[in-house]
């Protein structure tokens, strides 16, 4: 995990000035990692977790694709020289100009919930592959993700209806368990629901040819609201895919493939902030009570998106063994929301911690720059670096800019 990697904290050590700093050599073990525990399965990394571009080739390398949920991702994703085929189009919102692009740019398989999106595909896409998503509850993750994605299984069963009398191939179904998902209870139950469905088509002589499982598979370095460590139960999570892989496998009428979409389980742990105490500073309360408040160069809007759901790591390497004093954690923006959650525990910060301290914030490789605003407040994005991978990766300082037509984050988008 980042907090144990060397090599990053060589490179934290090393930069004088603020950046985010990915291990694309943790990344390539961590993907390794994903195919030793589930063989047999394809990764399409789900950009939106970290649309960096030397990240991505790294993955293409090792023989990723890609979820892209926009024109502008899937040609990022085609600029690493991977394949169209290994890359679909995954978000099931697409306006008629998006379907029409993503056509123009190769794309053929297509992810869609709803009979409007699917009749829209085979008005502007002919012949394209459609994957039905499958509406889960999301109970168990950080993020649930329960509202604006997926369909109900009898409405999945007209969507692909609707698919083939199109003339579009329905190809198969999806479902999401939640982003952070801290149960394998919720792989299970989508497995319930993606059987239930595979078996209906069946009766109808619609044959898929694979199961898409989503993203959601956890990062290990978080802590929790309250600062305790997130333990994710990997090993239970990992067998309970497996069980249900052939599971599925086992009903009549498919010859299936499947997929898995992770984003934070390749990146999180593998991506760490070289940020600096802006100021310590203390302030009575109206109750009386004394509060102390630290300020960091970067919060909410530029890199630590996710601080509103978790606490991530700081390490304050020039404060080793110092006294604390419990602060509430926050970003450098006039914004009340560019704050740690702070009602069920402060963060042990050290007294004597100056304006200019360095501080390593560790675990926030996913979101962080796709989150990033182009300047909240006049906080610009933050630079970046890329430590070597395997093949010696593609190294060197980088200043992130948000792609064009980013905006404001939507519900749903973290994998």
């Amino acid at each position: 995990m980042t907090y144990e990697n060397t090599s990053m904290f060589a490179a934290l050590a090393a930069a004088a000035e603020d950046r985010i700093i990915f291990d694309l050599a943790g990344i390539e073990n961590s993907y390794d990692t994903l195919l030793r525990e589930l063989p047999g399965l394809s990764v399409r990394f789900a950009m939106k977790a970290c649309p960096v571009d030397e990240v991505l080739s790294c993955l293409a390398d090792k023989g990723a694709g890609f979820d892209a949920a926009s024109p502008h991702e899937i040609a990022q994703a085609l600029r690493t020289g991977v394949p169209v085929e290994r890359i679909h189009y995954g978000n099931t919102i697409k306006s008629d100009r998006n379907i029409i692009e993503a056509y123009r740019l190769g794309i053929r398989d297509f992810a869609t919930d709803s009979l409007e999106d699917v009749t829209a595909i085979a008005r502007h896409a002919p012949g394209a592959r459609v994957f039905c998503r499958v509406a889960t509850e999301g109970d168990g993750a950080l993020w649930g993700l329960g509202n604006k994605f997926g369909c109900s299984p009898a409405d999945a069963v007209r969507v692909l209806e609707t698919a083939r009398e199109t003339g579009l191939t329905p190809s198969g179904l999806s479902v999401h368990v939640g982003s952070q998902q801290m149960t394998a209870e919720a792989w299970r139950s989508a497995v319930e629901r993606l059987a239930d469905v595979l078996e209906a088509l069946d009766r109808r002589g619609i044959s898929l040819d694979h199961v898409n499982l989503g993203g959601g598979l956890p990062a290990l370095g978080y802590l929790d609201k309250r600062g305790r460590p997130l333990d994710p139960p990997t090993d239970k999570i990992f067998a309970v895919i497996r069980e249900g892989m052939q599971q599925l496998r086992e009903i009549p009428g498919h010859q299936l493939d499947f997929i898995v979409e992770p984003g934070r389980y390749l990146v999180a742990d593998h991506g760490a902030i070289r940020a600096h105490v802006s100021r310590l500073s203390a302030r009575q309360k109206l109750n009386g009570e004394r509060q102390y408040w630290l300020y960091l160069s970067c919060g909410k809007f530029n890199g630590l998106y996710e601080m509103d759901e978790l606490q991530y790591r700081l390490v304050f390497p020039s404060h080793p063994d110092a006294a604390s004093v419990p602060a509430v954690v926050a970003g450098p923006t006039c914004d009340s929301d560019d704050a740690y959650a702070h009602e069920h525990g402060l963060v042990q910060v050290p007294r004597a911690a100056a304006s200019g301290d360095p501080v390593w914030v560790l675990s926030c490789g996913a979101y962080a720059t796709s989150y990033m605003t182009q300047g909240f407040n006049g906080f610009t994005p933050l630079p970046y670096t890329c430590i070597p991978g395997e093949d010696g990766g593609r190294p060197g300082p980088r200043h992130q800019v948000p792609p064009p037509g980013a905006g404001t984050p939507l519900e749903g988008a973290r994998k």
